[in-house]
This record gives C-alpha cells, sequence and structure tokens, in this order.
C-alpha cells in the first residue's frame, strides 16, 4: 500500500490554475445568464481568485484572456501582476483570441487573406509582450480555424499557413517561456478544423521544438476516446504542457471537471502520476464557464474534484498492479485500480488542509465568509465582465 504520508506529502505540493473567465459572466453559445456580484474588471477578478486559494491552499495562479482581461498599456500588466502579488497570487498563462473578430469569419493564422494572418499574428505576438510584462510562463494558443464546406480552401495550404504564424510566435519566445498549443475536434469549423486532434497538435510542436507543448482539453474529444492514452502518449513524448479541465456530456461543454465522468478524471490523472506528469512542467488549468451556477463556488468545487482525483490516484498500490499486470492476472489489475478510485479520500484531504492551517471544508468555508454577499452588495453599476456570447 502507498505510504500515506507522502500521498499527503505529493498532494501538498500541488496546484491549480483557475480562469479569469470563469469568474465573470461565462455560459452557452445560447445564453449567457448573469449574476449579482460578478466582476468588473481584472482586478475584481483577482479578488476573487484570491479567495479560491484562501480557502483551497492550491490554486495560486490566475490564467488571463486577452482581450477579455487587457488593461491600458502594457506597463499596466505589470502592475496587474503587482495587485496579483499583492493577494498571494501570480499571473499564469496567457490566452490569446483570434476568434471572435469579424475579419476571422475564414480563419485568422490560416486565413487566405494575407492581411488578416497579419493581424491575427500581430495579436499573438501581442500575447508574448504581455507575458513579458506580467511574467507569465505559458501562452496558450487556441484556433477556431477551419472550414465548412469540401473545396472551401486548400486543406494543406492552410497547414502550411498554420506552421509559418507558430514559428514567428515561437521564435519570439523569451527564456522559460512556453508555447502550448491546444485541438479540438469541431466547432465552429464543421467540415475540417486546421488543429482538430493531439496529433496534429503534437506534429506542429515536434517540428517547432521543446518550448512548443500539447494542451489537453478534457472536453474536446468524440464521445469514447480514450483520452488517459492521449496523456500517457504525451507525456511518453514529452510533450504535455498543460490540461483545460472541465467535463462533457455531449461536445464542448465546459462543465465543472469531474462531474459528468469523474470516473475518466482518475483515469487521467493516474497516467499523470504514473507517467512523471506530476510536476510543475504540466499545468493543471481549468477551463470553465459557469452559466447556471454560483461563479466562486463552482471553482472551488472543481479545484476540490482534482484533488480528490488525484489523491485517489496517488493511492493506487503501483507494485501490486505490476505484479498483478506481469502475471496476467486482469481481474486482480483491475481490481488495484478500482481499491484506488473507490477510496473516500474526502478525509484524507480534509485532514491535510488542517495541517496546512486551512478550514477542512472550502465550500463551507467560503459560505460562512460572506464573502458573496460583499460582492453582491458593492459590485453594483459599472459593466460586468464578459465573454461576449
Amino acid at each position: 500500500m502507498p505510504d500515506l504520508s507522502a500521498v499527503k506529502s505529493a498532494l501538498a505540493t500541488q496546484r491549480i490554475e483557475t480562469p479569469s473567465w470563469a469568474y465573470g459572466n461565462s455560459g452557452t453559445r445560447f445564453k449567457v445568464f448573469t449574476q449579482p456580484g460578478v466582476p468588473r474588471n481584472p482586478r475584481e477578478k483577482l479578488d476573487d481568485a484570491a479567495r479560491v486559494h484562501e480557502f483551497t491552499g492550491v490554486a495560486p495562479t490566475v490564467a488571463l484572456h486577452i482581450p477579455w482581461d487587457r488593461v491600458d498599456s502594457p506597463d499596466s500588466y505589470g502592475a496587474l501582476a503587482a495587485y496579483a502579488a499583492e493577494r498571494g497570487l501570480r499571473l499564469g498563462a496567457i490566452n490569446s483570441n483570434v476568434f471572435q473578430d469579424d475579419d476571422y469569419k475564414l480563419g485568422s493564422v490560416t486565413n487566405p487573406d494575407p492581411a488578416v494572418r497579419r493581424k491575427a499574428l500581430g495579436h499573438l505576438l501581442e500575447c508574448v509582450d504581455i507575458m513579458d510584462a506580467t511574467g507569465s510562463r505559458d501562452l496558450k494558443l487556441w484556433f477556431s480555424d477551419g472550414t465548412n464546406y469540401p473545396g472551401q480552401d486548400d486543406l494543406r495550404d492552410r497547414q502550411d499557413r498554420l506552421a509559418e504564424a507558430l514559428a514567428a510566435v515561437y521564435e519570439r519566445l523569451g527564456e522559460g517561456q512556453r508555447m502550448l498549443l491546444e485541438y479540438k475536434l469541431f466547432e465552429p469549423a464543421f467540415y475540417a478544423t486546421d488543429v482538430p486532434d493531439w496529433g496534429t497538435a503534437y506534429a506542429h510542436c515536434l517540428k517547432l521544438g521543446p518550448k512548443a507543448q500539447v494542451v489537453v482539453d478534457t472536453g474536446h474529444h468524440a464521445p469514447g476516446t480514450n483520452i488517459e492514452f492521449i496523456v500517457a502518449t504525451l507525456l511518453r513524448e514529452g510533450r504535455l504542457g498543460a490540461f483545460d479541465f472541465n467535463s462533457r456530456f455531449y461536445a464542448d461543454d465546459d462543465l465543472m471537471v469531474g462531474a459528468a465522468d469523474p470516473f475518466q478524471l482518475f483515469r487521467i490523472m493516474y497516467e499523470v502520476v504514473r507517467g512523471g506528469g506530476f510536476t510543475d512542467d504540466t499545468a493543471f488549468m481549468l477551463d470553465q464557464c459557469h452559466n447556471i451556477e454560483a461563479k466562486i463556488p463552482a471553482i472551488i468545487r472543481s479545484v476540490m474534484n482534482v484533488q480528490e482525483a488525484t489523491a485517489k490516484a496517488l493511492l493506487v498500490d503501483a507494485d501490486a498492479l505490476r505484479d498483478a499486470q506481469s502475471a496476467g492476472d486482469v481481474l486482480a489489475a483491475n481490481a488495484v485500480l478500482m481499491d484506488a478510485y473507490n477510496t473516500d479520500v474526502r478525509p484524507l484531504l480534509a485532514e491535510l488542509r488542517e495541517e496546512s492551517g486551512l478550514a477542512p471544508d472550502p465550500m463551507a468555508a467560503y459560505r460562512a465568509s460572506g464573502w458573496q454577499e460583499r460582492i453582491v452588495a458593492e459590485r453594483v453599476g459599472g459593466e460586468q465582465a464578459g465573454w461576449g456570447a
């Protein structure tokens, strides 16, 4: 059996990055329902993120999305980083946005129009400038680029244009900075998406060099896809840079992580632990849109769900599993995994939090803090932050 003290020590090192956009009004393509107390600017998002970190102890970084979190000038991003530091936070991944401008109707960096491609590339390079100002390590790239109809554009030419843009951004990266390339099966491109799967993302990253890594968004796969196999393969190749954790029932639902299939989350985290990915080199980020649930409690719940899946993964008896696998004992091997998954790790995590000076139940601690009532009363007037859906 794994040493519980070692499991707790490992859990104490876990860090989970929360997304700025999840604190604002966000939701489905159908409708975004506004909520009282939602942040009106990036600083108020950081105020809320500080509460998540205060009660969980494992969420010290916040991902920004540009232009959703744009401030007045490059110098102001340094001030935003200082504001975060005053609240015990750091600014994490800088997420680019080349999918909401009308010019990108036929694509951004793969658009057949060179002027549009230059505009998109300029934004990506601007995001690296912001990284320089904030001290962020990671630039996260997701492209909605693709086509809706056969013959609409040349598939190979689009891959060439994508490679050219990625190479220009890669060349601009500074010391200690990384490019994280995300993939998505479909939407909004329905015939051919330019980065539709982990293989395409991996091929581009492999050509670029070691600073280019793949992002696995758990909601961006076809039904039945074995995501843990993808994770294991990318770890084996040294190319797993980050996760975007969320849950899906049908497509890119962006629900709370672990809500739809907690067993899948456990299997993914087991491959992370087994494959040596439980380090700072793998960014564990949330990417969620809370449409009907309260923002901050939903983020706290997701952080807790990731912690619970990780704790169960760390409890897998590696020696017993290896022995059963070597003996070809199918049922015994499966039982080792199931024993760990069926363990109630909540008492273990509550004990760990108390040893760290935290309340054992982050959700209850947040409710008792009065923060929700405070922000509802104080954040009246102005324009609420939102993602424009």
